[in-house]
């Protein structure tokens, strides 16, 4: 009897075992020392105050959906269709919809449908709010408006393109950005369209694309051939268009020039970034070349005080003064982790992982001074896309469904 107890007494210590160190199983030495965090000084620490679970995630797609916080209630959606709003307080769940998409032909498909989840509605363009009103975008390119209060659908139309990136709204213009290389501008009030604006797309470009900005009367954007282009708000003119990076390789991915994140408008410059490696500072008005440094990245930049923030597509993360480009500290010790943008939350940056943890940094010399474990060490419960800060709180979305805020001291 003993002996016949053995293997399975060996095969459980071993479940156990890997269990317990699965971050050092199936992985080379150089993703295991990755993988690995140096232990740091931590100088606080963050506190969770609420947890909730959309349902799903993004499971192993691309996709850039996160929080969005307006009208104290965070809103959030996986792919799958599930869209809610929660109090931002206390994470109690307000309104959600459904946007999955359900079998409604045969006479069992009422009875099917109560086991099914559907078929996924695809939605990866985040999320952004105004006029009290919730847009968002899906990969078969409808937009749908909900009313932030009850969650009513306002309006839904279909654009030609997949629509990766939050819309950006303002002067009552829903500008959307696809990965066709169109962006629309859509009547907030109606979804009805005003205008369109075509941009090259190079035979090879990241799967991403560059969500829009809406500020100072234009529709700000950059594009997959590397340039930055600003259009007229309420009428979809072209202002200007300035190359930013420059493809100069011998293959196709070596000409990758997409400019890939959100640009920054700030003071009447606008901050971009393309990922062969061109950062530049360009004037709002006119389109004139501020300054130029080498930095590569698709992460979007982010911007405290006179500072820029970068995330370089090593996950280096780097200061820079945002007058003249110079850079004034850089920190990388956590290289190749899949950081998201450094978000500035106070007098500190916070980035995610792909392995759900966030570290926080310094602002002044880039040292990190204390770290969360929100996702357990383990790649589905990744953080993939910047924290959304809202005063000293922070929300967070993770790779496999969890919804997460956290408070800062």
């Amino acid at each position: 009897m003993k002996k016949a107890l053995l293997p399975l007494i060996l095969i459980s210590t071993f479940g156990l075992s890997a269990c317990s160190t699965i971050s050092g199983w199936f992985t080379d030495d150089e993703e295991l020392e990755i993988r690995i965090l140096k232990p740091i000084d931590s100088q606080f620490t963050p506190t969770t105050l609420w947890d909730t679970d959309l349902g799903d995630g993004i499971d192993h797609y691309f996709s850039r959906l996160k929080p969005a916080v307006a009208y104290d209630m965070v809103f959030a959606a996986n792919r799958q269709g599930k869209v809610a709003a929660y109090n931002k307080e206390t994470g109690k769940e307000i309104w959600k919809n459904n946007y999955a998409v359900y079998n409604h032909e045969g006479f069992t498909s009422s009875i099917t449908n109560l086991w099914s989840s559907g078929a996924s509605a695809k939605i990866a363009g985040g999320l952004a709010v105004a006029y009290e009103t919730l847009f968002f975008g899906t990969e078969n390119g409808d937009v749908t408006a909900l009313d932030v209060h009850t969650g009513e659908e306002k309006w839904s139309v279909t654009v030609k393109g997949e629509v990766l990136a939050a819309p950006a709204i303002d002067e009552g213009v829903v500008v959307i950005n696809t990965g066709s290389g169109t962006m629309f501008g859509l009547d907030a009030e109606s979804g009805e369209q005003i205008w369109s604006y075509e941009s090259d797309v190079p035979p090879l470009s990241l799967r991403g694309i560059a969500a829009p900005v809406a500020a100072n009367g234009g529709a700000i954007v950059g594009t997959a051939s590397g340039k930055l282009a600003v259009n007229i708000l309420g009428t979809g003119q072209t202002a200007w268009e300035q190359p930013i990076g420059s493809a100069t390789g011998a293959t196709e991915l070596d000409r990758i020039v997409d400019i890939d994140s959100k640009p920054l408008v700030a003071g009447g410059v606008i901050y971009v970034i393309s990922f062969d490696g061109s950062l530049a500072s360009v004037e709002l008005r006119s389109g004139r070349t501020i300054w130029k440094r080498e930095y590569k990245s698709y992460r979007r930049l982010t911007q405290a005080g006179n500072t820029l923030f970068v995330v370089d597509s090593d996950s280096n993360v780097y200061a820079l003064d945002a007058r003249n480009g110079i850079e004034k500290w850089s920190q990388s010790a956590l290289k190749k982790r899949l950081l998201t943008a450094a978000e500035p939350i106070g007098e500190y940056l916070v980035s995610g992982d792909k392995w759900g943890f966030l570290h926080f940094f310094n602002q002044t010399d880039g040292k990190i001074v204390s770290r969360v474990d929100v996702g357990g060490d383990d790649e589905d419960e990744s953080i993939y896309s910047a924290p959304v800060v809202d005063g000293n709180m922070l929300y967070t979305q993770t790779r496999d469904g969890k919804l997460v805020a956290i408070q800062v001291p």
